[in-house]
């Protein structure tokens, strides 16, 4: 039978080894706002805004590697992350620091930019299947091609651009206003341009990938713009670029591709269905490139949507762990 001395003792171990599981070296972690295949997403306190990698703000995300197989997934994502510094457009990264969980196994954690906008996906999906506004659609579309131009220059590809990837941060704009700005989030299955995709698959939430990625496994700049338009279909009707009343399969989506391209509604304004058109053209040569895009008239003279006022705790999902980022086989 134990003494009270040894079991204080091993109480107080298991306190130090929870310390360094929930909180680091200057930063505090908080609540739990997200979780997934690779990690959790908490919120975190700064305790010193002054690093080494820079200035943090007071409030920012971490998210942890969920064990050891996972580490590398998301030190993948800082490594991205710090050679894509700089775009606006793109969620900021502060820097990454190890810790260790409560069998003293390494757990590293990422700090990120809080998004207190939420996702994109929570927004559309507050549209009860009507869509957005259409002048909000343009002023997303316009952030997101910004930070996938950047990607691409840094010759980088995201490989699962989702709505759910798509993080929404107030901004002040140049009139003064508060405003939402689309970021672009969650890097842990981006790839260099050139870099062939192993295994069996190619990566990313198949309802989202391009044709030449089902069929070919080929994963480059301009599968990046099926994507885009994929999530702007989506905005402007509410609803997935496919019909989803049944379960979907990687080899679903290929038969369907190779006789079909998601439909666009008469509804959408005319500079919206060319924009679709040339995003969602099923010839990947056909395709402008997001620089490109970015002077089309659906884009060209966007304007912010009305003053942002803050959003529910609820809608404060600060960066995403979706299921779906993951390489995808088909059977």
């Amino acid at each position: 039978m134990k003494r009270k001395a040894e079991i204080k003792v091993e109480v107080n171990i298991k306190k130090q080894r929870n310390c360094r599981r929930n909180h680091g070296v200057n930063w505090v972690r908080g609540e739990l706002i997200g979780r997934g295949r690779y990690g959790t997403v908490h919120l975190a306190t700064s305790t010193k805004p002054i690093t080494r990698f820079g200035r943090r703000p007071e409030i920012m995300v971490v998210k942890s590697s969920n064990g050891v197989p996972c580490l590398r997934s998301v030190q993948h994502e800082a490594e991205v992350l710090i050679k894509l510094k700089g775009c606006p457009s793109v969620i900021e990264c502060y820097g990454g620091q190890f810790t260790a969980d409560e069998n003293g196994a390494k757990v590293y954690n990422l700090f990120l930019e809080y998004a207190s906008g939420g996702r994109l996906d929570h927004l559309i999906k507050k549209s009860d299947g009507c869509g957005l506004p259409e002048s909000e659609v343009r002023w997303y579309t316009k952030s997101i091609l910004e930070g996938v131009k950047h990607i691409h220059q840094c010759d980088y590809v995201h490989c699962d651009l989702t709505p759910e990837n798509i993080l929404l941060v107030p901004t002040t704009t140049s009139c003064g206003s508060i405003s939402l700005v689309a970021k672009i989030a969650d890097f842990g299955l981006a790839k260099r341009t050139k870099e062939k995709v192993g295994g069996s698959g190619c990566r990313g939430s198949p309802m989202y990938l391009s044709p030449e990625a089902l069929l070919n496994k080929l994963q480059d700049q301009p599968s990046e713009i099926w994507s885009v338009g994929c999530i702007v279909l989506e905005m402007l009707t509410g609803k997935p670029p496919w019909d989803t009343s049944y379960c979907w399969k990687p080899r679903d989506f290929l038969n369907k591709l190779v006789f079909d391209s998601p439909k666009i509604p008469a509804k959408i304004s005319k500079e919206g269905r060319d924009f679709l058109k040339i995003s969602l053209a099923f010839n990947p040569c056909k395709r402008l490139t997001a620089e490109e895009l970015l002077s089309h008239p659906f884009v060209a003279q966007s304007i912010p949507p009305e003053e942002y006022n803050g959003a529910s705790q609820s809608d404060t999902a600060s960066v995403t762990l979706s299921s779906s980022s993951e390489e995808v086989t088909l059977l």
